[in-house]
């Protein structure tokens, strides 16, 4: 999929360079909020990740309930849990990733990719960023 057939399929829109945590990925992302972040208890953000883009390992940490839940929107990406396979992503594709999961997500090496990506509340939550995902991780044949 070209880059303009992925911004048709892209309905939630591209957003924002993603300054903010492009420390925590390999490549180019974009940030879109889908509701005014002041007041809200559940912000989900339209992230888009560049084709071969993709968010170091990491852990959303929680006490009680807490972690991620990804609404897969358009092109083609994948997420890995730690010691697990690499699960492909497309359009309508939700994962729930449990508090205290080891993972990370982001595009096929050349698919533009966008999911839903909503922290669910809990007690004590915090987000440990670990290592980046190595090109080796990355590339491993993963069907």
């Amino acid at each position: 999929m070209n880059k303009e057939q992925f911004d048709k399929q892209n309905v939630f829109g591209l957003g924002s360079p993603n300054t903010a945590f492009a420390q925590y990925f390999i490549g180019n992302s974009y940030l879109n909020p889908l509701v005014d972040p002041k007041g809200a208890t559940l912000i989900p953000f339209n992230v888009t990740f560049e084709p071969g883009c993709r968010n170091n390992w990491h852990i959303h940490h929680a006490k009680t309930a807490g972690g991620q839940l990804l609404i897969c929107t358009a092109g083609s990406g994948w997420y890995q849990e730690e010691g697990k396979d690499a699960v492909d992503l497309k359009p309508g594709s939700v994962i729930v990733i449990p508090a205290n999961v080891k993972h990370w997500h982001g595009a096929k090496k050349d698919e533009w990719f966008s999911h839903i990506a909503i922290e669910i509340p809990g007690e004590d939550c915090s987000t440990e960023w670990c290592e980046p995902v190595s090109d080796e991780e990355y590339n491993v044949e993963k069907y």
